[in-house]
């Protein structure tokens, strides 16, 4: 009795396959908003959750760095991911940023992950505490069993790369789905020539990683933004044109760090209110006019959101250091 109710258990948390995980081609690191006190306002979350899949998104990353995980409580955390789940759940895929440069944390939030939902997580290297590579390996070895799992290789957050040995090891993995990869194209095509599934997380590399390198597509930031322009590149064809004229805004949106670009960008469109939280800052005024430009070249109707965009001044901005 006890072995048919963890079988059933089993089956139950890992309902997504590892191929459906695979199979997926436009995540949106989705943007998380604020209420002017810090708190997560649900009600703009769930309109652009909603735009993403009105706009042929067939995934969502929840608190990822674009999603500020990173300034989250676990209990927020996790209420995130569930929420999409409860919301979202039947129409999109959702993948739940449950990574930790703590093994024991990493483990407790996957779980709390799965439990309340998420059809993968995406896990990082442990940052700061760097470790060997035999660490490394023994780190996400600990969290595959849980469920379908995408690693993520951004060196810029965590301090240190993870070389395509590691994957290796790791792909022998039931559970391992593939990479979302920042170490550009030429990584990717090693890791899509051995049949490891890999997404690129550079949006301006995407079109190239998709067409020419072998990636399934890409973990996107600009899809928030861009949502249908982004589905074109991924799904139609090849389609350079496109991506020169989307080169401006994913250039603005990286002029500082991301999610920055992003936060101030959802703000200026009328999507979400113009709250940050600390260390957060928008981009200064000359960046926001300039973002307004952007828009009017590109055509406001490519853009998520139906209010006219705008300049916000200095004042418009709530900056929170307490939530």
């Amino acid at each position: 009795m006890d072995s048919h109710l963890s079988m059933r258990s089993l089956e139950v948390k890992n309902r997504t396959s590892v191929e459906e995980i695979k199979s997926l081609r436009l995540m949106t690191a989705v943007k998380t908003p604020y209420l002017p006190d810090g708190k997560i306002d649900l009600e703009a979350y769930d309109a652009l959750v909603h735009m993403q899949i009105l706009n042929g998104a067939d995934s969502v990353l929840v608190g990822g760095s674009t999603g500020e995980g990173q300034l989250m409580s676990w209990d927020e955390h996790i209420m995130l991911i569930g929420h999409t789940v409860n919301c979202f759940g039947g129409l999109i895929k959702v993948i739940g940023n449950t990574g930790s440069n703590s093994t024991r944390e990493a483990i407790q939030a996957t779980e709390h992950g799965f439990a309340v939902g998420m059809h993968a997580a995406l896990h990082i290297n442990p940052f700061y505490c760097r470790t060997s590579m035999e660490g490394m390996v023994a780190h996400f070895q600990a969290v595959l069993p849980i469920g379908p799992l995408i690693i993520y290789n951004v060196p810029i957050r965590s301090g240190q790369d993870i070389p395509p040995p590691v994957i290796r090891t790791l792909a022998q993995s039931a559970n391992m789905a593939g990479v979302k990869e920042c170490m550009g194209n030429n990584r990717i095509k090693e890791y899509t020539d051995e049949g490891i599934v890999a997404w690129t997380a550079n949006d301006k590399e995407a079109h190239d990683a998709r067409w020419d390198h072998g990636a399934i597509g890409v973990s996107s930031v600009v899809s928030n933004l861009v949502p249908r322009l982004m589905w074109k590149l991924m799904f139609e064809d090849k389609n350079p044109l496109l991506n020169s004229k989307l080169a401006p805004l994913i250039d603005w949106m990286y002029s500082e760090p991301n999610p920055i670009g992003v936060n101030t960008a959802l703000a200026q469109l009328g999507v979400i209110r113009p709250v940050f939280r600390l260390p957060y800052l928008p981009l200064p005024r000359a960046k926001r006019v300039e973002f307004v430009n952007i828009v009017k070249e590109l055509g406001r109707e490519n853009f998520v959101g139906d209010r006219d965009v705008q300049v916000l001044e200095d004042d418009d901005f709530v900056v929170v250091h307490s939530w």
